[in-house]
């Protein structure tokens, strides 16, 4: 209940929900018609043998006819494709065989409709055929690209390549998988942004849902600090940092020391989790271990400025200046033969 007041609560008429609204009062009206039409109608009236597209006998008005045609391949197409588009909601895996599917309904029953329009029309449809078969041996020669997208496409679907809702990485792009088409597939990123890609340019991927993902955290510490009475803590507390990010399916997982940097000692955190969830699961650990860390008075080091007296220093005196050229001559004339490692000095 709650979720039906949410939904009417956002919702906002446009011409795109009008024009749905319209064609799915049309197509009822039609089912309706169609249900009842023996009952109603005359067999023998003209409206009827023309809407009716079961009954061949008789004449009909060809327009009538037209319309009967386009509202039924249409509406059983959309209704065919809702209901393959429902059942891909409730799939973790398949939906893309069901998307796929759904492309070809969508064009089978176009490719249809028009022969079917042009068969009402009087065209000889046998000719037409034979003359696609033809014109579709030319065609394909020049739409080789096309051909590759589309058995690339298949490949995919029918390899488990990946699947409508994994997240892939392609080209650099990384994106959640929203359409596998007969022709492209659709990825979406973390800022909303699409990217269509032809299945055939997609040569090289990483899919980044076939396995759990890691999420890493890395802490520092000073280098007064006790590593073990550190160490000691994080052994009780990892447990308690699991409750506490439920995303994290495996871990975490203490790696050990991973620097030694100028001013810190760095420790490495591990944990599994889901690719969607993995940097919502890493900034969470930075904010557990931060916890940790006042909690148990554990400081975290960070840019300091230190303020010194200015130091006089003293000069060299004048036998030390002396003393001190001869002193480089000398070593200059003893190291002269002794390569010091550059190669590309001379």
């Amino acid at each position: 209940m709650e979720a039906i007041k949410n939904y009417f609560k956002n919702f906002k008429f446009t011409a795109g929900f009008a024009i749905k609204l319209l064609g799915f009062l049309i197509l009822l009206a039609y089912v309706i018609i169609m249900a009842i039409g023996n009952a109603v109608f005359d067999p023998i009236s003209m409206f009827w043998r023309s809407l009716n597209i079961f009954n061949k006998a008789g004449e009909f008005n060809i327009a009538i006819r037209i319309i009967s045609y386009i509202i039924f391949f249409l509406g059983a197409s959309w209704v065919i494709r809702f209901c393959l588009k429902q059942i891909g909601k409730a799939l973790n895996k398949g939906r893309a065989i069901l998307d796929l599917t759904s492309s070809l309904i969508k064009y089978a029953a176009v490719i249809v409709l028009v022969f079917m329009v042009l068969k009402t029309l009087g065209v000889d449809t046998t000719a037409i055929l034979a003359g696609i078969g033809i014109l579709g041996l030319i065609v394909g020669l020049g739409a080789q690209p096309l051909i590759a997208d589309i058995i690339a496409g298949l490949f995919i679907v029918f390899e488990h390549v990946f699947d409508v809702g994994d997240i892939i990485v392609v080209d650099g792009f990384r994106g959640a998988v929203r359409e596998i088409g007969i022709r492209t597939t659709k990825l979406e990123d973390a800022g909303g942004n699409i990217k269509i890609v032809n299945n055939a340019d997609i040569k090289t991927l990483i899919n980044m849902t076939s396995a759990l993902s890691v999420a890493s955290c890395e802490m520092c510490i000073e280098y007064g600090e006790s590593l073990e009475r550190v160490e000691a803590i994080l052994a009780e507390a990892l447990p308690k940092i699991k409750e506490a990010i439920p995303e994290i399916k495996e871990g975490p997982y203490y790696k050990g020391v991973s620097a030694l940097a100028d001013s810190s000692v760095n420790l490495k955190f591990i944990a599994k989790c889901e690719e969607g969830a993995r940097y919502q699961v890493e900034r969470d650990l930075n904010r557990q271990f931060k916890l940790l860390f006042d909690k148990n008075n554990i400081n975290i080091p960070f840019p300091q400025v230190v303020v010194n007296e200015p130091i006089e220093f003293e000069n060299a005196t004048k036998k030390q200046q002396r003393d001190a050229a001869a002193f480089v001559e000398e070593q200059k004339e003893l190291v002269k033969a002794i390569p010091d490692g550059d190669r590309n000095e001379v």
